[in-house]
């Protein structure tokens, strides 16, 4: 007899692999999501909007909208479609502007100016704009929001 009560010791080889399937099924699951919420970021300047009611400018789907923004600290960016700029002078925002407008004069140019930026800035840069060849300018407001 062999030893009694003592049973053959089978010992257990530790395991050095790692089970990488959660991990998978994680990462495509923050994949879905980013995917998901990529298109709903949207990037520019953050500017506070001036709120007010008024009517929609009804916008040409064919021409592409030149969107000029002054932040709170009076700093100028252009925006075209999906393309932002660094921040620039007055004379740099005309300069393209001008630039633009003498390639697609039926560019529509929408002025995002911020509710706290002194007023004159605004108006000088409408001015600045209009010196460029801008034909007409709309500004972009948000609407106030109901206090019922």
């Amino acid at each position: 007899m062999k030893g009694m009560g003592m049973m053959p010791q089978h010992r257990r080889k530790p395991m050095s692999e790692i089970n990488v399937v959660p991990y998978i099924d994680v990462m495509l699951v923050l994949l879905v999501i980013f995917m998901v919420t990529a298109p709903m970021l949207t990037q520019g300047v953050k500017v506070d909007l001036p709120e007010t009611t008024s009517d929609p400018i009804q916008a040409d789907k064919n021409v592409e909208s030149i969107v000029v923004s002054v932040d709170s600290n009076g700093a100028y960016y252009v925006e075209i479609g999906d393309k932002g700029s660094d921040p620039m002078s007055l004379g740099q925002v005309r300069e393209q502007i001008a630039k633009i407008l003498s390639q697609r004069a039926n560019s529509e140019i929408l002025v995002r100016g911020d509710e706290h930026v002194e007023y004159g800035t605004v108006v000088r840069l409408m001015a600045e704009l209009q010196g460029a060849g801008a034909s007409s300018i709309g500004l972009i407001t948000e609407s106030p929001l109901d206090d019922e």
